[in-house]
């Protein structure tokens, strides 16, 4: 295939795909030969209980750990063979991360924990700052910029998060068990948030929930079922 056409097919086919993955730690096997696809502008949920690979999964789609077999694209290019730093500017630059706790920092201000990534990333404080007021805003956190994570309950705290994530504007967002960790009536209302920001924003998301009323709500349900991948919409009544 030439250059141009690898362009062509990276700029139309799925923003991020997962080929025959495998991960295995010693001789347990988490995931077995299991292959995905997330297209552009897609929001897809992924089902399954506790310890069945979930995290695994995220973290190999988000290249943060390696699988023990298959290859991960992104943009229709494999990252197998990817240097450590252009793994690391694949992660800041296309790819936003949410998990069950929110990890803010607590010396910072909501508008400080959103504009940090965009400031590593070197940015100006000015624009940094600016595109962090933005994104608050969208997620219902406009009167908060100024507060301390101490001062934001934990819905807040979470919204915080999935703000944080998106301050450099990634094409994916993965989040794994983002509602996990605070009660359904919150849960609703920043998952509300979530899903208003990742369609409003054009992103493609893949998102770990066990909260099946909640995976209903997006494009897609896969779940990972004996430790493999596998369409979920005939799983989830």
């Amino acid at each position: 295939m030439s250059d141009n056409a690898e362009k062509a097919d990276g700029a139309h086919g799925p923003v991020l795909e997962l080929r025959q993955i495998e991960r295995r730690y010693g001789d347990l096997l988490i995931l077995k030969a299991s292959d995905f696809a997330l297209a552009r502008g897609e929001t897809v949920a992924l089902l399954g209980p506790s310890g069945s690979g979930k995290s695994s999964l995220l973290h190999i789609a988000g290249l943060l750990e390696a699988p023990s077999a298959g290859e991960v694209l992104i943009n229709g290019v494999s990252t197998s063979a990817l240097s450590d730093s252009a793994k690391t500017r694949l992660r800041r630059d296309t790819l936003g991360f949410v998990y069950q706790f929110h990890h803010l920092l607590p010396e910072f201000t909501a508008l400080g924990n959103v504009a940090l990534p965009r400031l590593i990333a070197g940015r100006t404080k000015a624009d940094a700052e600016a595109e962090a007021a933005r994104l608050l805003t969208i997620v219902g956190l406009g009167e908060r910029l100024d507060h301390q994570p101490g001062q934001l309950s934990g819905g807040e705290q979470q919204r915080t998060a999935i703000a944080r994530a998106l301050a450099n504007n990634p094409q994916i967002l993965l989040a794994d068990e983002p509602t996990g960790n605070l009660d359904p009536k919150t849960a609703e209302r920043v998952f509300d948030a979530l899903l208003d920001v990742v369609r409003g924003e054009g992103l493609s998301a893949l998102i770990a929930t066990h909260d099946q009323r909640l995976a209903r709500r997006m494009d897609r349900i896969i779940a990972i079922v004996d430790q493999r991948l596998c369409p979920a919409e005939n799983l989830v009544p």
